[in-house]
């Protein structure tokens, strides 16, 4: 990590690359296939014949809420709040946009007759308390807005309701998609079981601070946001039995590959349970469980770039990204798909 400082992760990339709506079709996008300093571009339809008999894809089965609200100020000044995550029935953290955010004290008044108070604030989050709500996710739900990514610079519609969602997706809790997960439709799924790879779920609720900027050139001075995990048993014995017949693990996401490595003991093992993580992964980390990452294509300076060139390698990820721009590919939430290789360390 010490090699590296934020300005490495760094790329140019033309506006009319980044997506801001989805494809007619969930696996109809295209596919980059990193293996080392070779690269192959493929569709998306041919994962299933990029895996072999044997391997283990892992979900994140994590479910978007409608984590986006727009409130007002007593006085009438507009707010725009966006659900970091909830501390309780009537208290969350919050994302706050204004012209001249409320202090503590401070009131918001919310749609529905609800209201909000200022508990607190660190940065650019505010801890609420909320009145009038009932459930705060049923609130969100009648009350709130899919909370598309601030690169797609347009109101959210009933097209981003269904696409900016898994097919997948179970437990409510996430505020941003675990996007490389939208590339899959039923009958993708049905094909990776046919093809005789196994599945599993984790559980990974992606929050705001996703696409909070990393502000700092000195990476070991970045704190990295936490985010909630779940790792069920069935998915512990899932990873065990595919380790015993020899294939291969592939995470579907970089929040998936995240739970998983956050879960891996002292031994090597991963362990069943829930916890928070802020793990942190740059070039030089060692990845104990996964071997293959599929993911899309990420923000400059972002933790998630950061991920994806520690699992392939630095300069193997800027010569693909540099060829994914020369190739126009679709970059971002709703834009194209990488299949990535782990890059082996050098005593291994």
């Amino acid at each position: 990590m010490d090699r590296y400082s934020l300005s490495d992760f760094d790329y140019a990339l033309p506006p009319e690359l980044i997506a801001r709506s989805p494809g007619a079709e969930r696996a109809g996008s295209r596919l980059l296939h990193v293996s080392g300093a070779a690269l192959a571009d493929r569709a998306f339809a041919d994962l299933p014949r990029l895996l072999a008999r044997g391997d283990l894809v892992v979900f994140n089965d994590t479910r978007v809420i409608n984590a986006r609200l727009f409130a007002r100020r007593p006085t009438g000044g507009k707010v725009e709040l966006l659900l970091e995550r909830a501390l309780g029935v009537d208290e969350a953290i919050f994302q706050l946009r204004a012209s001249h955010p409320p202090q503590p004290g401070g009131a918001l008044l919310l749609p529905g007759n609800a209201r909000a108070t200022v508990i607190a604030r660190e940065g650019r989050f505010f801890q609420l308390r909320l009145e009038g709500i009932g459930s705060l996710f049923d609130y969100l739900e009648r009350h709130g807005a899919v909370p598309l990514p601030p690169y797609i610079a347009r109101p959210a519609d009933a097209v981003d309701a269904a696409r900016y969602q898994t097919v997948y997706a179970r437990h409510a809790g996430a505020v941003a998609a675990p996007t490389a997960g939208l590339h899959f439709d039923e009958p993708m799924l049905a094909a990776l079981a046919a093809a005789g790879v196994a599945s599993a779920f984790v559980t990974l609720h992606v929050g705001a601070g996703t696409f909070a900027p990393v502000e700092n050139e000195d990476l070991t001075r970045h704190r990295m946001h936490a985010e909630w995990y779940r790792v069920p048993p069935e998915a512990v014995a899932a990873i065990e039995a595919a380790r015993a017949r020899g294939g291969r693990v592939t995470a579907i996401g970089t929040t998936s590959l995240r739970a998983l490595e956050s879960a891996v003991g002292g031994d090597g093992r991963v362990r069943a349970g829930e916890a928070e993580t802020r793990l942190f992964i740059t070039p030089g980390y060692r990845f104990r469980v996964v071997e293959r990452l599929v993911t899309n294509f990420h923000l400059p300076k972002s933790t998630l770039l950061m991920l994806v060139s520690a699992f392939a390698g630095h300069e193997n990820i800027r010569a693909a990204y540099a060829h994914a721009i020369a190739a126009r590919y679709r970059f971002f939430s709703y834009g194209d798909a990488m299949l990535v290789e782990r890059a082996k360390p050098a005593d291994e």
